[in-house]
């Protein structure tokens, strides 16, 4: 099997060339907008420094928040520690943008686990949720992995929506997730009905996948983790929300106080690391782009349905792979924690996760806990045992990850 393993590398190595060219380009791209950035921004040595206590008015934190918002191409943005996560983050939005009485649309179906709970339409009932407090939810599904825009404009003439929900990202469905083209086209016929409209865009896992970022093609606003792309795996926690300013300030007062908003929040020693994280970024998710060519090339020439192929187009650093069978889940999930710098004596079994409906194992010998920029593993214990694949810090370690997988898979 070893030998048998080989060869398939070798052989998958030379078909994925030109795909990985293709990912190289992208991050020249990113790269120099990345840089355009920090230099437009003047950036400095001192904005390294960070404050602690209120953090009053902190020059640092600002500056990184200006450089965010050149590169998204929006009018403001809060970056800060204090955004724990990237659900912590969307749920900073949803309810400092949405009232009682309001209504929030999703137009790509049911959001990721963690979010139906944010939301109130999870098994797990909390008393916090939007729905709690008299928020109303409604959902569109994607037809053939496209959006279903007749649906859309349909419901918009109606009235009485705020804000239209697309999570750019699959989260543990089985949809592909959404290109930047599919989600400008869409954004340009809601806008033919109804120009008002919110429209929120959940970032994670695409940042710098493709050459533009939601808000150049339209979106209000868009949210996302920095312990996935823009963290680069040097960033230990945080998010951010990019947008309109008016909606910024919103978000900061409910992060905050009102009547504060971004003058407080202390960076608590991190400007370094999201100054560094977000100058790897580009280079990053290219190697995590390109470890997901090479698994999903490797993976199908050994029998299994994944999803992107190779050869596709893609719009998020995460690689699905269908194992079929909740032993091959395990194993594959077992074999990239063998395959993972840290931790890697660790044997995995499924469980309980707060937020999550099923059982899930998880594989993340990370350096940051929770980073899946670092080559990671997941998925629910549920039929059809798909695991969901992202990350790798170089594309180097991330081959070697892979095939560590491949081969306990198969022992």
């Amino acid at each position: 099997m070893e030998n048998n393993i080989k060869q398939i590398k070798e052989k998958v190595e030379k078909e994925i060339e030109k795909k990985i060219k293709e990912i190289d380009d992208i991050c020249n791209k990113n790269s120099e907008k990345v840089l355009k950035a920090f230099q437009e921004s003047r950036l400095q040595e001192n904005h390294l420094t960070s404050s602690t206590g209120y953090g009053i008015d902190e020059s640092g934190r600002n500056k990184i928040e200006e450089i965010y918002a050149k590169i998204f191409k929006a009018e403001d943005a809060l970056v800060r520690v204090q955004l724990i996560s990237g659900t912590h983050a969307l749920w900073i939005t949803l309810s400092a943008i949405l009232r009682p009485g309001d209504t929030m649309l999703s137009i790509t179906g049911e959001p990721y686990d963690t979010l139906q709970t944010v939301i109130g339409t999870g098994k797990d009932v909390s008393n916090s949720s939007l729905k709690s407090y008299n928020i109303s939810y409604e959902q569109i599904d994607l037809v053939d992995n496209e959006f279903d825009i007749s649906k859309i404009q349909e419901r918009l003439k109606k009235g009485n929506i705020k804000l239209i929900g697309i999570q750019r990202s699959r989260g543990y469905s089985t949809r592909k997730s959404l290109t930047i083209e599919q989600i400008e086209e869409a954004i340009k016929l809601i806008r033919e009905i109804d120009r008002e409209v919110i429209i929120m865009v959940d970032n994670c896992y695409g940042e710098f996948a493709q050459e533009k970022e939601p808000i150049e093609i339209g979106a209000d606003i868009a949210v996302g983790s920095l312990m996935k792309n823009l963290g680069a795996g040097i960033v230990t926690t945080g998010a951010y929300i990019v947008g309109n300013k008016d909606l910024i300030k919103l978000c900061a007062e409910r992060l905050t106080s009102p009547g504060i908003g971004k003058e407080i929040g202390p960076s608590l020693n991190q400007n370094t690391n999201f100054v560094k994280g977000l100058f790897f970024a580009p280079s990053v998710v290219a190697s995590s782009l390109k470890t997901a060519v090479f698994a999903s090339a490797m993976l199908e020439e050994l029998g299994y349905v994944v999803e992107p192929r190779y050869n596709e187009k893609r719009a998020d650093i995460v690689q699905t792979i269908h194992l079929g069978s909740e032993e091959r889940l395990v194993k594959f999930c077992q074999g990239i924690q063998i395959g993972s710098p840290i931790d890697s004596d660790v044997v995995l079994y499924p469980g309980d996760m707060g937020g999550y409906e099923d059982k899930v194992i998880m594989a993340a010998g990370t350096f940051t806990q929770g980073s899946t920029i670092e080559l990671s593993c997941d998925g629910p214990i549920r039929e059809p045992f798909i695991a969901y694949m992202q990350g790798g810090l170089t594309y180097e370690y991330g081959k070697l990850g892979i095939l560590k997988a491949i081969e306990y898979m198969n022992k």
